[in-house]
């Protein structure tokens, strides 16, 4: 289904029209892909990129504007109008700028290489143009077609292998650039290879430093038709490798395999996922495949700008993490070796501390065989490094954000029954990681608190590790490990030792145990904090493994629900010159843009005011999900962002993920049916359901009435049907007993 995006009146609309562009015309959409709109997020500070991807596949094939800055973090912003190329590996949602490798781009002129050009000299020179109207994307495909030359580029993808077809005009030259050495994100090469094997095949490698501190790409090409001339040039030292490429005909296709490992796993991986020529072919399948995992989750609502924004978010769950072994199992190491993915796929991109919120425990709903693969993935990080992945990205530690995320992903997993992972491997792992001496792991085992004098970011820190040792107490309980889970119990409790009784916040404290100063909550600044890209009011909240601990020490439920309120009320939420752009999504002080806050809004239900969760949720998904290009309010990060509206839209979701537990919120569709096992469905039925009946008037399982806040993983993963009676004035005595 072709969805062009256009500007009118400083307004943005979705038409369908037809391929030509020239005609409106209505269509039925009758598949669930027909409902996903890859633009959403390329705007604002979503930072999604539209290209062509398969489901948690190897490669990521999608237009790059060359444009430095935060917002061009994918590599795409709809604001631009300048393609640098078309490249294979990118980042979904996150804050920098990172891959964007092996990239591609159409040219009619002339090629020449000058010895030391400067990287904006050779894009600018090169660079295509485009408008929205010309562009389009689906899931599984591509394409545009560039102003400035004419050519039309089209892109579709396999598990391992992406497909490129360029139709050039009947004047000019038929030429593909290769670049490997101008950078157009932010990382900088060190070392390519370009090598003419024959006339229909190029072969060669990328090495580069950036976020990922050390990757590796190798690559195949095959082309459809035979070079007729060819230029590799080194323009400035060894990692500034061009080429250009020319062609007889006018339609020139290009496979392309990659491995982190070596040409000869990248062409075995070419040749096993794309042994023909078919494009339409091709893109049916990966369409297919799309409509096969989006199908996991069908559901029904009356508004179909309301399915677009579901089926986009549901699809945007499952671009990451990435495949990482080829098809023989081998993946770059940690240590730039070969290590081999033995009887399971080796999986990259980890943005666990957005992602263990949401994500992970999505995926443990209805893709347990990946969560079986994504928990070895993890243990064999820990197997190479000594711990677990903090934020791992191709075969590198990057060590971003705060906490021991993957530990709560992996004790999830095992209280969950997932998988046929070792569980004590994987408790040992758990345990090593929580004492691992990183970011004042050591402070906070022998003081019970990080000093804010020692370690930037203390608070924050804090409290993300203590919600991970909440995790590692429920598995050693279940694996009958009394003494451990005793001890990390205990250490769950921390975020006590950060409450000020005097401001009512979280605060961080000094070696000598004073409070740090001054003091202000709305205050934030991106270096030099005590807190993780937030403020004080933000960060309050962040114990869900406790909540009725932290009750308490706001004084009871009374006093814990003003304090709740007050969040949300607060006139200026965020204040400070150096704040981070990730505090965005504001109602008060409350930032749903970043992820820490994602659960805060179910905290009502904990306090007895659940009308207030059905409320702001119901705020938050109308007015912070749009089915527009800026239709997220910030940073997608690799599926988080999307994850909270799946859950959110079906009217529940895991505050304390490790806890089995899922909070009841507002559902917003009228129906949802959760495929969680073969041929076995879950089914969400809440038929009053609109934006306007945002309130639960009553909630049953199976026909009986729960007078709980709450359904178990177990009672979903048991089947049945969860119908909410909805309403448009809230029930306030509804979870009162």
């Amino acid at each position: 289904m072709a969805k062009y995006i256009s500007f009118f009146s400083g307004c943005i609309f979705l038409l369908m029209v037809s391929c030509t562009g020239s005609e409106t015309k209505q269509v039925q959409k009758d598949r669930l892909t027909d409902f996903v709109d890859p633009f959403i997020g390329t705007a604002y500070h979503g930072h999604t990129y539209p290209g062509a991807a398969f489901p948690f596949g190897q490669i990521q094939l999608s237009p790059d504007n060359g444009t430095q800055g935060w917002d061009w973090c994918s590599g795409y912003h709809y604001s631009d109008s300048t393609l640098a190329g078309f490249s294979h590996l990118h980042l979904s949602g996150t804050g920098i700028g990172d891959l964007a490798d092996i990239s591609f781009l159409p040219v009619t002129s002339e090629v020449t290489f000058k010895k030391d050009e400067k990287n904006s000299d050779f894009v600018a020179r090169y660079a295509g143009k485009y408008s929205h109207d010309q562009e389009m994307a689906e899931p599984g495909y591509y394409s545009v077609t560039l102003k400035n030359n004419g050519v039309r580029a089209e892109f579709t993808v396999t598990e391992r292998a992406g497909l490129h077809r360029y139709t050039f005009p009947e004047t000019g030259e038929n030429t593909l650039l290769i670049n490997l050495g101008f950078a157009i994100n932010w990382d900088k090469p060190y070392k390519t290879e370009l090598k003419v094997v024959d006339s229909l095949l190029v072969t060669g490698s990328r090495m580069s430093n950036g976020w990922a501190a050390d990757q590796h790409v190798f690559f195949a090409v095959r082309f459809s038709s035979p070079v007729s001339e060819s230029a590799i040039q080194n323009v400035g030292g060894d990692g500034r490798t061009v080429g250009y490429f020319k062609f007889s005909e006018k339609e020139i296709m290009a496979k392309v395999g990659i491995s982190s490992v070596s040409v000869e796993n990248a062409l075995a991986n070419l040749d096993s996922s794309l042994p023909g020529w078919d494009f339409e072919a091709t893109q049916e399948a990966a369409s297919d495949e799309w409509e096969k995992e989006l199908s996991k989750i069908t559901v029904q609502s009356d508004d179909p700008d309301q399915k677009t924004v579901f089926y986009t978010s549901l699809y945007h769950t499952m671009v990451a993490p990435a495949l990482f072994s080829d098809l023989n199992g081998e993946f770059k190491g940690t240590k730039g070796d070969i290590q081999k993915a033995e009887g399971y796929k080796r999986y990259t991109v980890f943005s666990l501390w957005d992602t263990y919120r949401a994500l992970h425990p999505l995926f443990t709903l209805t893709r347990q065989s990946r969560v079986n693969d994504m928990v070895k993935s993890m243990l064999d990080h820990y197997k190479q490094t000594g711990i677990l992945p903090v934020w791992e990205l191709e075969g590198n530690e990057t060590f971003c954000m705060v906490g021991n995320h993957s530990i709560s992903v992996i004790a999830e997993a095992i209280l969950k029954g997932i998988g046929d992972f070792d569980y004590q491997l994987a408790y040992v792992a758990m345990k090593v990681t929580s004492f691992n001496d990183r970011d004042g792991m050591g402070l906070y085992d022998k003081l019970g608190y990080i000093p804010a004098d020692k370690i930037q970011q203390s608070v924050a820190k804090s409290l993300e590790v203590a919600v991970d040792d909440w995790a590692v107490a429920a598995v050693a309980e279940k694996l009958g490990k009394a003494d451990d889970a005793a001890y990390f119990r205990k250490r769950a409790e921390s975020y006590k030792a950060y409450f000020d009784k005097e401001t009512g916040f979280m605060r961080g404290k000094l070696t000598d145990w004073k409070w740090t100063t001054p003091f202000d909550p709305v205050y934030s600044r991106h270096e030099g904090s005590d807190y993780t890209e937030g403020n004080a009011w933000q960060y309050l909240w962040v114990v869900p493994q406790d909540v009725d601990g932290l009750i308490s020490l706001l004084g009871g439920k009374e006093p814990f629900a003003e304090k709740l309120e007050q969040l949300f009320k607060v006139e200026v939420g965020v204040t400070g010159e150096q704040a981070s752009p990730d505090i965005s999504g504001l109602i008060g002080a409350y930032a749903h843009g970043n992820e820490p806050g994602h659960h805060t809004t179910f905290l009502f239900n904990y306090c007895g005011r659940p009308w207030r969760t059905q409320e702001l949720n119901r705020q938050i998904q109308t007015t912070m999900y749009k089915n527009t290009p800026d239709g997220l309010c910030g940073n997608e990060d690799c599926g988080q962002m999307s994850a909270w509206y799946v859950f959110s839209a079906m009217g529940f979701y895991p505050v304390n993920p490790s806890e089995l537990k899922y909070q009841f919120g507002s559902p917003l569709v009228q129906e949802a049916k959760l495929e969680v096992a073969p041929g076995k469905y879950f089914t969400m039925k809440a038929p009053l359901a609109s934006k306007d009946n945002k309130y639960i008037r009553e909630v049953s399982f199976n026909g009986k009435v729960l007078n709980r806040s709450y359904i178990t993983h177990e009672e979903i993963m048991s089947g049945g049907t969860l119908e909410f009676t909805m309403a448009a004035e809230p029930n306030k005595k509804l979870f009162q007993n």
